[in-house]
């Protein structure tokens, strides 16, 4: 047998048996690249070689940005932010049919656009909403699958780590294109899941919300406008080029940490857990990176892209049908696998195949997100879905039902955005970022 496709049955043969036997994904993709590579190179290359990866790959300056991220989401979903948000998104769809969800939907675009995390928007969020759905006898299940499946909308939205993640492992794809990009995906995620829950709303006639007065009106946008004015700083600083990505970052910690103290939502005697919990999560991520650059080693090692390459334009060298078949790939990929680690497997390998048929790297990394997004709220291991479900305290074998019809609109909406490039592009050019 030929040493690469022996390297490749070994490297994913192995990495998907110690995924199904529950070892840490980080843990498994270490393991079944030294596997892989025992079968290219001698065992003391290897251990050289892997260590040197290891480290080199978390040696970046872009990755103090996932950590300052991380750091700012964790003060701003213990910093009473979401509640403010949730009225906002109240005031502006509060008077169509099933108002509550399409609150829920608008509240975790925003809240998961400042935070960067869907498991948080689903946490913060869903808590809030879940209560008030329930009082207004909504089903407990459809409100819970709104709340999973838009949760992820702030991935898209930005900032997020998944396209600094992503910008990392190909190589520099400009982070305030790739921001920019995600905009209008992340919106058309949003609505698309509106449109099915306003028809849902008008068959179970879900009430609509109170009519506000002009003057409780501007007391909630003013009441939100300091939480919502951190997108335009730290975006808007990192478009107009006065600070990096790492350094906008770091302006968001700053930023959160004084909007917390100004709500005074967050004890002195809370500081130090808050804190845990962006160190263990940043821990989890930087270890992530590091495997992956062992795999990503062995993997161009062995010529997988090439062979990868070979055989999706031995089917056919039809962009269209290329791009269908990735997104299949990448979908199913998604349902397993969370959206960190499978950026950095998955970008190594498709992204060569892309740009040889004329695919944008940014809109790519839109594409690559997008249907990451999706997998985070299926089962069996989606984030969302079990962060959701928790929050709202349904089974979720009760929510799948509900969450079917979401995500047809979901996947219609990736199909748009995989062919119809503007929808990324669009904002980006428009900037002079591309």
């Amino acid at each position: 047998m030929d040493a690469s496709l022996l390297a490749t049955i070994v490297l994913f043969g192995s990495f998907l048996i110690l995924l199904v036997i529950g070892l840490p994904i980080p843990v498994g993709i270490g393991i079944s690249s030294v596997l892989a590579a025992l079968t290219l190179v001698p065992l003391d290359m290897i251990a050289f070689t892997a260590a040197q990866k290891l480290f080199q790959g978390i040696d970046s300056f872009t990755l103090l940005a996932i950590i300052f991220f991380m750091l700012s989401g964790s003060i701003m979903n213990n910093g009473g932010i979401a509640i403010r948000l949730i009225n906002l998104a109240k005031l502006f769809v509060g008077r169509m049919p099933g108002a509550l969800a399409h609150t829920n939907v608008v509240g975790n675009m925003l809240f998961g656009s400042i935070s960067g995390s869907a498991v948080a928007s689903a946490a913060a969020i869903g808590s809030v909403m879940n209560p008030l759905q329930k009082k207004e006898k909504y089903d407990p299940s459809f409100s819970a699958a709104v709340n999973i499946a838009s949760a992820p909308t702030g991935l898209l939205i930005p900032p997020t780590t998944a396209f600094i993640v992503y910008s990392l492992v190909s190589g520099g794809t400009s982070i305030s294109a790739l921001f920019m990009a995600g905009y209008l995906p992340g919106i058309l995620m949003g609505l698309s899941i509106m449109v099915v829950a306003y028809f849902i709303a008008k068959k179970e006639n879900y009430p609509i919300s109170e009519k506000v007065t002009f003057k409780q009106g501007v007391r909630v946008v003013l009441d939100a406008l300091p939480s919502l004015s951190l997108i335009v700083v730290v975006i808007g600083g990192i478009v107009a080029g006065i600070f990096t990505a790492t350094e906008g970052a770091a302006v968001a910690v700053l930023y959160s940490a004084i909007l917390a103290a100004i709500y005074r939502e967050i004890k002195i005697s809370e500081v130090p857990g808050i804190l845990k919990e962006a160190i263990v999560m940043t821990g989890i991520v930087l270890f992530l990176v590091g495997a992956s650059s062992i795999m990503s080693w062995v993997m161009a090692y062995a010529g997988i892209p090439q062979q990868i390459t070979s055989i999706l334009l031995s089917i056919s060298d039809n962009p269209i049908i290329i791009l269908l078949l990735m997104n299949i790939i990448l979908l199913a990929v998604g349902i397993f696998m969370d959206i960190t680690p499978a950026i950095l497997i998955f970008t190594p390998i498709f992204l060569p195949i892309v740009t040889n048929i004329g695919v944008d790297p940014v809109h790519f990394g839109v594409i690559l997100v997008f249907n990451l997004c999706i997998g985070i709220t299926t089962p069996p291991v989606g984030s969302a879905l079990f962060v959701g479900s928790s929050v709202a305290n349904v089974s979720i074998e009760s929510i799948t039902k509900p969450l079917l019809k979401l995500y047809i609109p979901l996947v219609i909406a990736l199909l748009l955005v995989t062919y119809f490039e503007w929808i990324s592009l669009f904002i980006p050019r428009l900037f002079g970022l591309m």
